[in-house]
């Protein structure tokens, strides 16, 4: 009666939960492209606003994000609006591979024995995610803002009816050499605490947030453990 016992409850075990790294990083890639081809217009626009200088009468070159959009369509077109976005294209591929990647990775191995995961080590795992991909942020982040800002002093020269044929034509592969010639490869992490900072608080709060909003939604099917698609976005974007 006991081995009947045993057997029964060997059979109805939960079995161990599978890890896969390779669908993680390959979903995260896609994400990222995807996510920047969206998005990257916004990020100049608010780049060039940050960066933008006074006039002689302490005029400003853009009023508004509307009116920056419009002047930056205008002077240098629809691949204008995309000016930087290679280095980010390159670079966000395995940014968010390593990021999404390792914020899995982290939840399953934080994982309790009897399958449960606390808020305190989602949070935890989140941390370590965002720790991890710092080393692709942070010289992503600083090759694509000076191209970004590139682009805003050639728009502001010409109108001014200024001559930009003076400037030398900066790229992600021209500014990676000289930061490389005169700082080292260290020159390429500057600004590290602080995208740290940014970058493990900001993933403590958005993968906890996402997952247990992403939980309370419908499921793709009655006996399917996947959020609905529109649901996932929806807790995406309510997380972020």
């Amino acid at each position: 009666m006991a081995a009947v016992k045993e057997s029964t409850v060997v059979a109805t075990a939960a079995p161990a939960q599978q890890f896969s790294l390779l669908p993680k990083i390959v979903n995260g890639g896609i994400a990222g492209i995807i996510g920047v081809s969206c998005v990257f217009p916004l990020d100049l626009v608010k780049t060039r606003l940050q960066n933008q200088k006074l006039g002689p009468n302490g005029e400003k070159m853009y009023t508004g994000m509307r009116d920056c959009f419009m002047k930056t369509y205008k002077a240098e077109g629809y691949f204008g609006m995309y000016r930087g976005s290679a280095v980010n294209i390159l670079l966000i591929t395995p940014e968010k591979a390593i990021k999404l990647a390792a914020n899995d990775f982290f939840r399953h191995k934080f994982t309790k024995s009897d399958g449960t995961l606390p808020v305190t080590r989602e949070m935890a795992a989140g941390g370590c995610a965002g720790l991890c991909q710092i080393v692709v942020t942070t010289p992503m982040e600083l090759l694509k803002i000076q191209l970004q800002d590139a682009g805003r002093v050639a728009a502001q020269m010409k109108a001014a009816g200024q001559s930009t044929a003076h400037l030398p034509k900066i790229s992600a592969l021209s500014v990676t050499r000289e930061l490389l010639a005169t700082k080292g490869i260290f020159g390429l992490y500057r600004g590290t605490k602080a995208t740290m900072l940014r970058d493990v608080s900001f993933s403590m709060v958005y993968f906890p947030l996402f997952a247990n909003l992403n939980s309370l939604g419908p499921r793709k099917s009655p006996d399917s453990q996947e959020a609905a698609f529109w649901w996932s976005f929806i807790s995406g974007c309510a997380a972020g």
